[in-house]
């Protein structure tokens, strides 16, 4: 049975083209770039190219891009490296619904004596600007924000946001994650310090990821070490990895309007005829402002693990909006952050689509999901009792 795959958010398939340009460098051109012969200079010749791929999705310069390991750890070196650049500075600004790359960070940061301002979010998954700007003090050492939610694509006003903390003299960093390959990013006119770019979320290999530090920000390297990435980032390069993902940037700008064409189109019929099927479901967040490729669908009174068991069975797959799999029976910390009723937010499905997904495996998911929660709602005791409820009205 062909795999229908919908959980781009989570991870993405390496795209052909990514995977023909980063062979050679596991083992014909397996030179170390920083060599001073030949056969590795012409590895460093294919660094530069794909420094200069990923400067060019994003608007920026080359020397603004530093190579790291994942977005977890660009993010990391963001934050760091603001607390250790302004060691009189103590407070950190970020939200509620924030990926655990920063959660968890700031959580440990809390512990170290930090103060940590978590921004809540509306029913939608929308920040208050009135809010955050309150929260903006002469101690705040940097503002975290995520361009896109990982869970319901919400987007953050990023621009706004940032040059609200430029004009109080306040580093801005944003986890951009889920929004960069899938929506214009154009660095030359933002008032963004540091972006964390994941190689996995768009089409390269996992263990490759981004830190864009904007020319003239105080920068203090995460891993310190050897002189790569000019003194910023210790290590030897990954050359396989960076070389994939820089074509991956390339093949991304050259995809973005079908993103947003073709993919949202194929989502939006997704959602609505999902909707329009299935009765006591809902879109948790913003419909407006998000991502083209992503839609979070809640089922009421049916358990997520048990959609997507269900789902699997057609190999069709999705993702949880609750905890599933860290075998917690507690919902998203986003979706308990927006506020969505408990019986909504257990049965919580994430959707997202990539370009290499076709109207065929999209009606397929159609025609399969109504009768499996059709199913699911038979045997629990939350819908039947629910149902009585509603027949009294």
């Amino acid at each position: 049975m062909k795999t229908i795959y919908l959980d781009n958010n989570a991870t993405t398939q390496v795209a052909p083209e990514v995977l023909e340009a980063m062979l050679p460098y596991f083992h014909d051109l397996y030179g170390n770039p920083s060599s001073m012969h030949s056969f590795g200079g012409q590895v460093g010749r294919k660094l530069r190219e794909a420094r200069e791929q990923v400067a060019a999705l994003i608007g920026a310069v080359p020397g603004e891009i530093i190579f790291t390991s994942c977005g977890t750890e660009s993010d990391n070196a963001a934050i760091r490296s603001a607390l250790i650049s302004q060691p009189e500075k103590r407070h950190i600004v970020t939200s509620r619904v924030e990926h655990p790359a920063i959660k968890a960070l700031c959580a440990h940061l809390t512990d170290q004596g930090y103060r940590v301002t978590e921004l809540p979010v509306d029913g939608e998954g929308r920040i208050d600007m009135d809010q955050y700007e309150k929260s903006l003090t002469p101690d705040t050492a940097i503002v975290s924000l995520m361009w896109a939610n990982n869970e319901t694509g919400v987007i953050f006003p990023i621009e706004a946001a940032a040059q609200m903390a430029r004009s109080r003299g306040i580093l801005f960093h944003t986890d951009a994650v889920q929004a960069v390959g899938k929506i214009p990013i154009d660095m030359s006119k933002s008032a963004v310090n540091m972006l964390s770019i994941s190689g996995h979320k768009l089409h390269a290999p996992k263990g490759i990821g981004v830190l864009y530090v904007r020319k003239g920000t105080k920068f203090s390297p995460f891993l310190i070490g050897g002189h790569q990435e000019k003194n910023r980032r210790g290590g030897t390069e990954n050359t396989p990895s960076i070389i994939a993902l820089g074509k991956a940037c390339e093949l991304a700008a050259q995809n973005m309007e079908l993103e947003n064409t073709k993919v949202k189109a194929l989502r939006d019929k997704l959602e609505n005829e999902l909707l329009a099927r299935i009765p006591n479901s809902r879109v948790n967040g913003d419909r407006v402002n998000r991502l083209p490729n992503t839609t979070n669908i809640s089922f009421e009174f049916v358990e997520g693990e048990g959609i997507l068991l269900m789902l699997d069975e057609f190999s069709i797959c999705a993702s949880s909006g609750s905890a599933c799999t860290s075998g917690s029976l507690q919902p998203s910390h986003v979706l308990r952050a927006m506020g969505v009723p408990f019986t909504m937010a257990h049965g919580s499905i994430r959707f997202s689509l990539s370009i290499y997904n076709t109207e065929e495996e999209i009606d397929f998911v159609i025609e399969k999901l109504p009768s499996i929660i059709e199913t699911l709602r038979g045997m629990s005791p939350y819908w039947k009792v629910g149902d009585r409820i509603c027949s009294t009205y």
